[in-house]
């Protein structure tokens, strides 16, 4: 077994495995509707990261204490093109 094995093979009943069949669809159903959702806030979400950068383009970014840096625009990060924002849910290594 290697460190990136998540789970060991074994047979499963058909009953455990009409079960977690079910339960694969309805985790795929709430992931979606989660998925949609987060779509559906990118409008908002964009308003958000926009208002992000202001303040800590003005006020500045929490460096130490109560010492605050403000960042350059040029430091900002900037969102890759073509690339969206995304509902992760599959924890694993690389590849899986």
């Amino acid at each position: 077994m290697t460190f990136k094995t998540q789970s060991i093979e074994h047979p499963a009943s058909p009953e455990t495995q009409a079960w977690l069949d079910e339960e694969i669809a309805e985790q795929e159903e709430r992931f979606n509707a989660i998925a949609s959702h987060v779509d559906s806030l990118e409008p908002r979400r964009r308003q958000w990261y926009r208002e992000f950068f202001d303040r800590i383009n003005t006020l500045g970014f929490n460096a130490d204490g109560d010492s605050k840096i403000p960042i350059a625009l040029d430091d900002l990060p900037v969102q890759p093109e073509g690339r969206k924002d995304q509902v992760v849910w599959k924890h694993g290594a690389d590849g899986d």
